[in-house]
């Protein structure tokens, strides 16, 4: 039996910073589950004017066990801008695996609590520094995403397309052909207790 989970989400997005602790959770307790963290780029698009109201924030608290710093919320109103972070994300996630969902959390620890735009290659290069990264210059280009960074946005899509939602974030849990659209909004209080849920759906096929 081969179990992967495949976390669609962007960098940039409270809902799925709400999420993450969800991801945290299946990979210390269940590393059996192979993890595919898939940034979407939903806040690369020039054209995408959609912005975060403070009441979203509000029910991201309210739902989940996150928390917004001051400085995030001063910076609410401001465009948001994740090329830079797909472009990252989707590199590290093929080369250097092992560490994507570290860097994952670093990054939103940045945006979220530390009100960082990460929008600039200089916002992303004490990261980058710290986790001892050999980033190629073509992730630190902000006007575009990366040929790879493109090509996940596809694959998403038509996985999109497949379990019928655009939705962000999603996560997916894919068992030997079957996959599974988990609902993570039921375990955002508690994030331990997606991992009960995952292993009821494992247990299915032993």
């Amino acid at each position: 039996m081969a179990a992967e989970l495949f976390f669609i989400y962007d960098s940039h997005c409270p809902w799925s910073y709400a999420a993450t602790p969800l991801i945290n959770a299946v990979h210390q307790s269940l590393p059996e589950v192979a993890l595919n963290l898939w940034h979407c780029a939903y806040f690369s698009d020039a054209d995408n004017n959609n912005g975060i109201t403070k009441q979203q924030i509000a029910q991201v608290k309210e739902l989940s066990t996150v928390n917004f710093s001051p400085d995030y919320m001063t910076m609410l109103s401001a465009g948001k801008d994740s090329t830079l972070c797909a472009n990252l994300m989707t590199w590290a996630a093929e080369k250097t695996p092992q560490q994507a969902l570290a860097l994952l959390n670093a990054l939103q620890a940045e945006h979220f609590s530390k009100g960082k735009a990460l929008s600039e290659q200089t916002d992303l290069e004490t990261i980058v520094d710290d986790f001892k990264l050999s980033v190629p210059a073509k992730v630190f280009n902000k006007s575009k995403l990366t040929n790879d960074a493109m090509a996940q946005v596809h694959e998403i899509y038509a996985l999109q397309d497949i379990i019928g939602t655009q939705a962000i974030p999603a996560l997916l849990l894919a068992i030997d052909d079957d996959l599974i659209l988990l609902n993570h909004n039921l375990y955002l209080q508690e994030p331990n207790t997606i991992i009960e849920a995952i292993q009821v759906e494992l247990d299915k096929y032993v």
